[in-house]
């Protein structure tokens, strides 16, 4: 019985980065790995150890998760406002959606504890770089007299927040069935050390800022 021969190293090692990078960014329902994580590994990664000294592939910051939340207080009065905000939020994104309660009462608003008010979603891995993608190269340029957006939305940590006034701008949105017109906040998580490398790691992916 003759015994196989053992792999060589580079091929190990080609499927170690293989595997990993599936499994960071890998599309397991098309097969196909993101363009955006396409262009973090080969262009981003090299940019960042440069300008900031990396030793290691593994100390570059990258993204963590994308949250995205809608807030429908009107919902108390109408609960299908909230339905179809669900039902845009999973156009968008391509995944379930979670709806949000209100955490105590408040008088003034005749809000009760525990009523839906708002809907949220987190986006990881292959979705998370596939909806960035959309949302930097497809909706975005779709604003109103857009400019850019601002950089002064980081949190001192690494992340980084920006409010988008109208759900129209992404092309998933059927205009003609809109019942309202609402606003979404997309938070996006990196590993960065601060807001310094977090900002340049969304500009090399393409994040359009506002030049001051």
């Amino acid at each position: 019985m003759s015994k196989e021969k053992a792999p060589k190293k580079e091929k190990v090692e080609k499927a170690a980065s293989d595997a990993k990078g599936k499994k960071e960014g890998g599309s397991q329902d098309k097969g196909v790995t993101p363009r955006l994580f396409v262009r973090y590994q080969k262009e981003t990664v090299p940019a960042l150890m440069k300008k900031f000294q990396f030793k290691s592939p593994m100390q570059v910051p990258r993204l963590e998760k994308i949250a995205i939340n809608v807030g429908v207080g009107q919902a108390t009065q109408d609960p299908k406002l909230l339905d179809n905000a669900v039902h845009e939020l999973e156009a968008i994104t391509g995944q379930k959606i979670a709806v949000t309660k209100s955490k105590k009462a408040i008088s003034n608003f005749k809000l009760r504890e525990n009523i839906p008010i708002g809907c949220r979603v987190t986006l990881r891995r292959a979705k998370m770089y596939e909806f960035l993608d959309r949302f930097i190269s497809v909706a975005l340029p779709r604003v109103r007299d857009f400019r850019g957006i601002s950089d002064k939305s980081f949190d001192g940590h690494g992340n980084y927040t920006v409010g988008i006034k109208e759900q129209i701008i992404f092309p998933e949105i059927d205009y003609d069935k809109v019942d309202k017109v609402r606003g979404l906040e997309i938070s996006i998580v990196t590993t960065a050390r601060n807001d310094e490398e977090a900002r340049y790691l969304l500009e090399l992916l393409g994040m359009p800022f506002a030049k001051d």
